[in-house]
């Protein structure tokens, strides 16, 4: 992962919101949210919670005495977040880094975390944090993406720019959404980190958008892919985007557009 690939300022929050969370993440949101309501935790702590899709869907099924602590490493994000969110006693916002987190061994009942993993530098030391801040058989449950192939739009989009920068393509999707997909691996770095009783549910859901131009818009413009357009040539960003329209259009049609997600859903125990 580049260093780059952790910025998120400017109209990306806005745009990651309103874009990205309806296409790909409110389907995988609500089945996060059931799953960690159905372990009754009374503290949890919720890392990298980006623009708070999660945080919407869970906190209503937190009962009325439950602490919730809702953290992502940066600021913007955490502040859309925060606005989105009718007011609410039991959520504490915190700037936080999942790597070094600025809690107590032994505070939380469940750490959930969506689709924030892939960001980690170092995943192991992540998961020995969450390890580390969660009660013995305290619960471990976040989800990742599989990989771009098996992410339709997401496909399209990366290779709709390598034929607008075939000598530079920008691949931050590929690189770092869809990096860390290898189920193998993520049982290993959990069991590294001292997690145990790992299991992995891969989950296909439908991506759903009303015209083609919406993915195009939500991948470039309201992912950090925008910063790989931008950064190749100044001015190109729309034109990028009605590129990756235009391919989506043939490929799935000109009005409503619909396409495979998948992502790995992940619980291990402390």
């Amino acid at each position: 992962m580049l260093e780059t690939d952790k910025v998120f300022a400017g109209s990306i929050p806005e745009n990651y919101d309103r874009y990205m969370v309806p296409l790909i993440f409110e389907p995988y949101a609500a089945d996060l949210a059931q799953r960690a309501a159905s372990l009754s935790p009374s503290a949890v702590l919720e890392t990298a919670a980006g623009s708070g899709v999660v945080t919407r869907a869970l906190a209503p099924k937190l009962t009325h005495v439950a602490n919730y602590t809702v953290t992502d490493l940066n600021q913007p994000m955490l502040n859309y977040a925060a606005s989105r969110q009718p007011p609410d006693t039991r959520i504490n916002w915190r700037q936080a880094d999942a790597l070094a987190l600025p809690f107590e061994n032994a505070t939380f009942d469940l750490v959930c975390c969506q689709f924030g993993a892939m960001f980690f530098p170092d995943r192991t030391s992540g998961y020995r944090e969450a390890r580390r801040v969660l009660k013995p058989g305290g619960h471990f449950l976040f989800s990742v993406w599989d990989r771009i192939e098996e992410n339709v739009f997401a496909n399209d989009v990366t290779n709709a720019l390598a034929q607008i920068f075939p000598n530079d393509p920008p691949r931050f999707l590929a690189r770092t959404p869809h990096g860390y997909h290898d189920t193998a691996m993520i049982r290993r770095e959990l069991e590294d980190a001292g997690f145990s009783r790992v299991a992995i549910d891969t989950r296909a859901e439908q991506s759903r958008a009303p015209s083609p131009r919406l993915p195009a818009v939500a991948y470039c413009q309201g992912t950090l892919l925008r910063n790989e357009i931008e950064a190749r040539e100044t001015g190109k960003l729309e034109s990028a985007t009605d590129h990756a329209a235009s391919v989506i259009a043939d490929k799935h049609g000109s009005g409503e557009v619909v396409a495979k997600i998948q992502a790995h859903v992940i619980s291990a125990v402390a």
